[in-house]
């Protein structure tokens, strides 16, 4: 069962809020509890008593403690729960991408504004629960990586990088022998260097001494092994045909 956190200063927009949260569940026999707020201290503070919630649906104009506050706050502890901003001003719009919200609803929130954003967030988290992905534990905390969003991965000193499609590197303290025993089992990852396992779907081109990605990045082969690496591409290619 999912649950929600729900925070507004104004009394009638979290009364509003609620109404049609309960209207959603019923229509749609989607289960879900949820907690309000009506400051964003409020909810901070159940966060740090160690609180959890799936959903935060947040207003963004609130006195002292703005929504934009209260989801870097929950972006400290949860990389990942969607955050859904409404608010009555648009001027928040560009800065709400700073802490990755799924959605940006402008007030007064009617039933087919909710309902579309709710709907439009299930099927985003039926989607990333559907997809293969590792967690790992990173400098920032624990993470969820999908695979299908993982470059490469290489081993410097005693860190494991993740680098990802969006540019993004993701510093572990794993054993780099599990992240490759982990990754290679999807079937397309190979190892070309003993500090580098590349993920082919990414891959631009093989010459004799490196792989370059679509990314532009490139990672290095090992000596003598140029040869394997082509061959184990041409068949990743050929099984996926």
């Amino acid at each position: 069962m999912l649950q929600f956190a729900v925070c507004d200063d104004n009394i009638d927009e979290l009364e509003n809020m609620v109404q049609l949260i309960n209207l959603y569940r019923t229509s749609k026999n989607f289960s879900c509890e949820y907690a309000v707020f009506p400051n964003g201290f409020e909810l901070v503070s159940a966060l740090e008593k160690g609180k959890r919630f799936d959903i935060y649906c947040l207003d963004i104009v609130m006195p002292g403690f703005t929504g934009i506050d209260v989801a870097k706050a929950i972006r400290e502890i949860d990389k990942t729960a969607p955050i859904i901003f409404f608010t009555s001003s648009p001027e928040f719009a560009l800065e709400s991408y700073s802490v990755k919200a799924i959605n940006y609803v402008l007030k007064p929130i009617s039933k087919d504004k909710l309902f579309f954003t709710l709907d439009e967030m299930r099927e985003q988290i039926k989607a990333e629960e559907n997809s293969d992905a590792i967690i790992v534990k990173s400098t920032e905390g624990i993470q969820k990586i999908l695979v299908s969003n993982l470059v490469f991965a290489e081993v410097i000193g005693r860190n494991v990088l993740y680098h990802l499609l969006s540019g993004k590197v993701i510093e572990c303290t794993d054993s780099f022998t599990s992240v490759c025993d982990n990754l290679i089992k999807y079937g397309h990852f190979i190892k070309t260097h003993r500090s580098y396992i590349v993920n082919m779907q990414y891959v631009d081109t093989i010459e004799n001494h490196k792989v370059t990605l679509q990314t532009l990045a490139s990672v290095p082969i090992a000596q003598g092994k140029a040869r394997q690496i082509k061959q184990q591409y041409l068949n990743y290619q050929m099984e996926g045909e």
